[in-house]
């Protein structure tokens, strides 16, 4: 098959479009939201004889928001992914799209960078808050983890929201597209790691299976890159860490972070070649 011209200008005004859908969505609204509200409260601990509140450290708050961010982060970026295709194939927009002089995956593209604006811009304003006012409160010692863990924050969404994109561009209903997304949710964030325990314990299985295993998963990818660069190791990991350690030693997170990239792209690639069809 020939590869389709891309039309920069058709591209950036359906990501326009898209931006701007996605900012007049309530639930989208009030994720982001709920997000900076939550990165403000993580940064913040109550002192109560002091009567004040008194804000923690850059690497502190940053190790905390670990954690809020393999829960809610995975979630809005496949909920984003998984409405963008199958609503407007199931309202039947989606072919009207397809009557203008537009290309299937010129309209993919073009959804797919307005929603990675929308959710970069609610984790922006998020992790930018609790920025500003950890330094105007402690100082900018550490700043540089806090910065670490925003890019790693960033790559995650992307990946969840490509592969949310990957899940719309397969289901034909919106209601199937949000049941798979919030299925695909539940394994990346709970079950695989409950499946890796149980494997680990019935199975005995040796480290380096079980890191190379638990590195297929994005969040887990994730969590092990943030582990990296806040401990500077993952002996909490256990043998499976300091296998990680001990074998790819300084490419550690080089190759981690290309794993990430790879749930950036391979999934919105894979989308692009079924766009092809809704325009052939």
């Amino acid at each position: 098959m020939k590869a389709l011209p891309i039309d920069q200008a058709v591209v950036l005004t359906i990501a326009l479009k898209e931006l701007n859908d996605a900012k007049r969505q309530r639930w989208f609204l009030f994720f982001a939201g709920a997000f900076a509200v939550l990165c403000l409260m993580i940064g913040a601990s109550s002192y109560l004889s002091a009567g004040t509140v008194i804000f923690g450290s850059f690497a502190r708050t940053a190790a905390s928001l670990v954690n809020l961010t393999l829960f809610l982060i995975p979630l809005m970026g496949l909920l984003l992914g998984a409405l963008s295709v199958s609503s407007e194939r199931e309202r039947g927009t989606l072919i009207t799209l397809l009557a203008q002089p537009v290309t299937g995956p010129e309209i993919l593209l073009g959804k797919w960078l307005g929603l990675a604006a929308a959710s970069s811009s609610a984790l922006l304003i998020g992790f930018g808050l609790t920025g500003v006012t950890l330094a105007l409160s402690g100082g900018t010692e550490q700043m540089d983890l806090f910065a670490y863990v925003f890019l790693l924050t960033l790559l995650l969404s992307l990946s969840s929201l490509s592969t949310g994109v990957l899940i719309s561009c397969l289901s034909r209903k919106f209601s199937l597209s949000v049941s798979v997304a919030l299925v695909v949710w539940l394994f990346f964030v709970l079950v695989s790691d409950l499946g890796l325990m149980t494997g680990a314990v019935a199975f005995q299985l040796p480290p380096a299976l079980l890191f190379w295993i638990s590195s297929i998963n994005p969040c887990q990818i994730f969590r092990l890159l943030s582990l990296t660069l806040l401990q500077g190791n993952l002996e909490l990991l256990g043998p499976a860490g300091a296998y990680a350690g001990d074998a790819l030693g300084p490419f550690l997170i080089p190759v981690l972070l290309s794993l990430l990239f790879l749930w950036v792209l391979v999934p919105l690639l894979i989308s692009l070649v079924l766009s092809r069809r809704w325009w052939e």
